[in-house]
């Protein structure tokens, strides 16, 4: 609606007082309102990532949130090494959730809030050794050996690469946030996956950052059979 009151406005005013006003709005108007469409806007007031309407979603860069958004979940089980906001986000969309959160804090914060499709695992983050020790055990006792989403957002995350490998499901991916750092190229270099990076923007924070996804060739959330999304999906 809004367009089609744009296009007509456009074809009955002269360009010279047409460009002037649209420019205005691209300029000061635009990022308001996409502040406000993707939940950047109440994610940086409530200190959470949310949408527009207060839902969960991840600290992961817009453009990587509206890829994966489009996928289809529900037979799917999910690992995660660093839990929260994703957690429940994941948690509406796929079969299971299995979490590792290294902050004793927001464990205790975040476990009561947990659905009952989330399994949330406390390990301790005293060191490395310690850490991938207490990851590796707990793993083994849940007993599922492929995870077809695995993201590294939390704990010794270059730590959790190898891991993740190793539980990594044939057509899975591995989701790694805040790619640019944490020697995660270095890390994946050997590995034999694909790479895709969704740079830009993450809800309420104000330098943009990187979301990568490494994959085989036959990953899932590559395939062809979902349709391109349009502004309505």
């Amino acid at each position: 609606m809004f367009l089609k009151f744009i296009s007509i406005i456009k074809k009955i005013t002269p360009s010279w007082i047409f460009n002037p006003i649209r420019s205005f709005f691209t300029a000061f108007i635009g990022p308001f309102v996409f502040a406000y469409n993707s939940g950047y806007l109440r994610s940086a007031f409530v200190m959470k990532a949310v949408t527009k309407k207060g839902k969960p979603i991840p600290w992961y860069t817009f453009s990587c949130i509206d890829f994966l958004k489009n996928r289809t979940y529900e037979t799917k089980k999910i690992l995660e090494f660093g839990g929260g906001q994703s957690t429940l986000w994941w948690a509406e969309r796929a079969k299971r959730v299995v979490t590792f959160e290294g902050d004793q804090a927001w464990f205790d914060e975040i476990k009561s809030s947990m659905p009952i499709n989330v399994e949330l695992n406390y390990v301790s983050l005293e060191s490395a050794d310690i850490n991938v020790s207490q990851v590796n055990k707990l793993l083994d006792s849940i007993g599922i050996e492929k995870y077809d989403v695995i993201v590294i957002d939390g704990l010794y995350r270059f730590e959790m690469i190898k891991i993740s490998l190793n539980y990594l499901a044939e057509d899975g991916c591995i989701i790694c946030d805040n790619s640019e750092g944490y020697n995660f190229f270095e890390g994946f270099q050997n590995s034999g996956l694909n790479r895709v990076d969704f740079f830009g923007s993450a809800p309420g924070v104000i330098l943009p950052h990187s979301t990568s996804i490494c994959f085989p060739n036959e990953s899932f959330v590559f395939s062809s059979k979902y349709p391109i999304p349009n502004r309505n999906n």
